[in-house]
């Protein structure tokens, strides 16, 4: 049996939220169970969440994570998504926009793997113009390339196989896979490269997909600019900013 469940952690996401619901409802492969994890919204996020999924053409369930922090949120989806019977995990984000194929990708790359499936992000069409997305495009290949060369992820520190950069918001594991890395760290952003690690102890079974793809926003760079983002996407945190961009 592979059960697949999409985990979206969100948090004051009511101006976005909508948009990434609406690209799930539109994927090729429906064959999955929802699962919004809500990280203590005083907007109308999971008022959303529940008008959404009286029409969904799909399972949608909404939980509530007290505990602040996405890393908190994605833990306690998927534990709660494989206590359900979940084999198959997949996670976006509330400003995102998965493209059509992003399910059916996500399902083949577990399958064809049994370990964890990393996406492509572009930047959301919507957000920015052409040099907006060209920024994003650069930033995110500059975080690349920094993590492969970055000492501390070379393999003589027990690696199994070489650094790739992980996208928290377009990603897919085995249920199996997930619980034996010990999961997601429960901490505030930024938790990607301390969740792949985790798994590159334990596992060779890390592909990427670029046929899995989802538009993500832009927004940081407006609210960070240009340094401040990155910095961030250099995993050097958020400086003297808050994580939360809204």
């Amino acid at each position: 049996m592979t059960a697949l469940w999409v985990l979206v952690p969100a948090y004051q996401e009511a101006a976005r939220i909508g948009g990434a619901l609406r690209a799930l409802a539109g994927q090729r492969d429906l064959d999955f169970t929802l699962l919004v994890v809500d990280n203590g919204s005083t907007d109308d996020t999971c008022a959303q969440v529940r008008a959404f999924a009286e029409q969904a053409p799909f399972p949608v369930r909404l939980l509530v994570e007290p505990d602040k922090g996405v890393g908190c949120a994605v833990d306690t989806g998927f534990r709660h998504a494989i206590a359900n019977g979940a084999t198959l995990l997949a996670r976006t984000d509330a400003d995102c926009l998965p493209e059509p194929g992003w399910t059916a990708a996500a399902r083949a790359g577990m399958l064809a793997s049994g370990g964890l499936v990393c996406g492509k992000v572009t930047a959301r069409r919507d957000e920015h113009g052409p040099l907006g997305r060209g920024t994003f495009r650069v930033l995110v290949g500059i975080g690349a390339f920094f993590g492969r060369i970055r000492p501390a992820h070379r393999r003589r520190h027990g690696y199994l196989t070489p650094y790739r950069m992980h996208a928290g918001n377009n990603m897919a594991v085995t249920a199996e896979l997930y619980l034996a890395s010990g999961g997601m760290p429960r901490r505030p952003s930024p938790t990607d490269r301390a969740f792949i690690n985790r798994v590159r102890r334990i596992s060779t079974a890390i592909v990427h997909r670029p046929d899995m793809v989802v538009q993500n926003s832009t927004r940081r760079i407006r609210a960070y600019g240009l340094r401040g983002t990155a910095r961030w996407y250099l995993e050097r945190g958020a400086g003297h900013r808050s994580v939360d961009v809204r």
